[in-house]
């Protein structure tokens, strides 16, 4: 039987919540999206506080990047979401257009008995062993010698990964493959890899599960699973040398130094420097496409995220995500003049 804040989690996150503010006497507009399972949590929460303000309802599913992407690129869904940025080449290519939404953290969790979170340390190049499959035992002693103080089982890692298309993925083995060269050269990055080692579980939601259910295991999900499932977290050693736990201060300091090109938003935000920085951050992308079939619910879709800028900050942080400073905001919001109907006047 799930847990309940699983059975919340689970079945692809599909929401009947309000997004857009209406003017008065408009009827319902029925506005959908689909992709990544990284802001769901957010996503939900948003949507359930927009919907008793305006009584209106969007349906977003759960269903990973990848899925995320292909929607949108057929056109089965207004926005699409996804933690893996598209280059500005991929979005010219397609006609589409994309914005960060939030900031959060890809976070390693483990089910180690006796072990709970934050007491457990681990480098970068270790966690690539990990997943490399050369490291196979927690009581290996690359993992004792950042532990000295913890007492590690003499047991089999069970690795647990994503079986999915994953933005989760991409972040991941984006930070794999800049603190490994191995990994980089063996394996790489991308929302899908070919996995040396591990048992796949499909979105967060499945990893989480798995994680759970099966001892010594150890997998990575966004933030927000690792806290409200209560897992223990793994403390990451960062780029400047400091052990860092998943926070919303940690993730706020992998973006300061973000440089945001305004014409696509492009930003990978993992290994950034800075002493408080959690190494495996990244934004989530929605995506839209550039000259809209249905501007009544492109319209709609942009009131919605830009409610969620002025009113879901406190929101964001409760759930340990970042909410993107105000400067960004702007640039997203001015960025929406790109979006534009069949005559192309501009939607926004």
């Amino acid at each position: 039987m799930l847990r309940k804040w699983q059975q919340g989690l689970a079945g692809g996150f599909v929401l009947a919540a309000g997004i857009f503010a209406l003017e008065a006497g408009a009827q319902p507009v029925e506005v959908t999206g689909a992709g990544a399972s990284f802001p769901a949590p957010l996503y939900a929460k948003w949507a359930d506080v927009y919907r008793k303000e305006t009584g209106h309802r969007i349906n977003y599913q759960s269903i990973g990047s990848g899925g995320g992407i292909r929607q949108v690129q057929a056109k089965t869904v207004d926005f699409g979401a996804s933690d893996a940025p598209m280059t500005p080449e991929n979005l010219e290519k397609n006609g589409l257009v994309q914005f960060p939404t939030m900031i959060g953290g890809v976070v390693p969790v483990v089910n180690i008995r006796g072990i709970g979170s934050g007491q457990l340390r681990l480098s970068g190049p270790v966690l690539a062993d990990i997943y490399l499959g050369r490291i196979t035992r927690w009581d290996d002693p690359a993992i004792t010698a950042l532990n000295p103080d913890v007492k590690l089982p003499a047991a089999a890692i069970a690795v647990v990964r994503r079986s999915d298309g994953a933005g989760t993925t991409f972040i991941f083995t984006s930070y794999l493959s800049k603190v490994s060269a191995d990994w980089k050269a063996n394996v790489g990055e991308g929302t899908a890899v070919q996995w040396p080692v591990g048992l796949g579980g499909k979105g967060n939601e499945g990893v989480s599960a798995f994680v759970l259910r099966i001892g010594n295991s150890i997998g990575y999900v966004e933030s927000a699973y690792a806290k409200f499932g209560k897992m223990a977290y793994v403390q990451l050693q960062n780029a400047a040398g400091q052990f860092v736990s998943p926070t919303e201060e940690a993730f706020s300091a992998a973006a300061a130094g973000a440089k945001w090109d305004p014409a696509s938003f492009y930003e990978v935000l993992t290994d950034q420097p800075g002493e408080e920085t959690w190494p495996i951050s990244g934004a989530s992308f929605v995506l839209m496409h550039q000259k809209q079939d249905k501007p009544t619910q492109a319209k709609a879709a942009l009131d919605y995220f830009a409610w969620a800028f002025r009113s879901g900050g406190k929101m964001a942080s409760e759930l340990d995500y970042a909410p993107l400073p105000e400067s960004l905001t702007k640039a997203v919001e001015a960025s929406w003049a790109k979006i534009r109907d069949a005559s192309g006047k501009a939607i926004y």
